[in-house]
């Protein structure tokens, strides 16, 4: 709720219903089930009252992963599902197929500790804008030399990439196996995370395995007034 570029985002309305809403019900689409982590009592709120189930975190944790975990321990303490999938918040028109392709990144990759999604930039300015989060990946190839659509990371950077190879944006989607997901919260924050400010630098800085499945196109973020005003448009 505390949002700086855009206050109160969660509970922003588009279309008649509040953001979070929106979100919440495109992941429960896939078929998995699904839970908000809310830092704000107000969030829980309008979610019970469209119908979904949140869960009360504490708002001053320090990152996303942390309120993910915070969330899945309050509602599974006996570990009984050994991965969790974190779609943001403010994505109010995600594809469902987002979450179950970080669920068949593990599911296919036994070293994988942490999967996520990448889409093929947008803009030629996507190169060089430091809010766009580039990978960098080694794409797996299948016995035809055919390059196939996921691979493990080996950086993520806001700085300006080269080349005639794709650049791949990022997408804040992530899929933690339990045991790497507790890890990583219990790390300290690493230097190329703080100096990217990229969280998932820390888990690469452990030594664990991302990787990242190649999705057709990036869904609608809403960081700011104009990408609100872009969502309304596109209800």
């Amino acid at each position: 709720m505390a949002a700086t570029r855009l206050p109160n985002k969660p509970l922003a309305d588009i279309g008649g219903r509040p953001m979070i809403v929106r979100a919440y019900e495109q992941a429960a689409a896939s078929g998995l089930p699904v839970v908000v982590a809310a830092g704000d009592p107000e969030i829980v709120a309008v979610v019970e009252a469209a119908g979904g189930r949140a869960i009360l975190t504490d708002p001053d944790l320090p990152s996303g992963s942390d309120r993910i975990r915070a969330a899945v321990d309050a509602i599974d303490p006996e570990g009984d599902f050994d991965a969790v999938i974190n779609v943001q918040g403010d994505m109010p028109f995600a594809d469902p197929g987002l979450a179950t392709a970080c669920a068949a990144v593990l599911h296919g990759e036994p070293a994988c500790d942490i999967a996520t999604l990448v889409a093929a930039e947008a803009d030629p300015s996507d190169r060089a804008n430091p809010d766009v989060v580039k990978a960098v990946l080694a794409l797996k190839s299948n016995e035809w030399g055919e390059t196939e659509r996921q691979g493990r990371a080996l950086y993520f950077t806001r700085s300006t990439l080269y080349g005639d190879a794709p650049i791949w944006r990022h997408i804040g989607v992530y899929g933690y196996r339990r045991a790497a997901l507790n890890r990583f919260c219990a790390a300290p924050q690493s230097p190329l995370e703080k100096r990217e400010k990229l969280e998932q630098l820390r888990a690469l800085e452990m030594g664990m395995q991302i990787w990242a499945a190649v999705i057709d196109e990036a869904p609608l973020s809403v960081d700011n007034p104009a990408d609100l005003e872009a969502a309304r448009a596109l209800v």
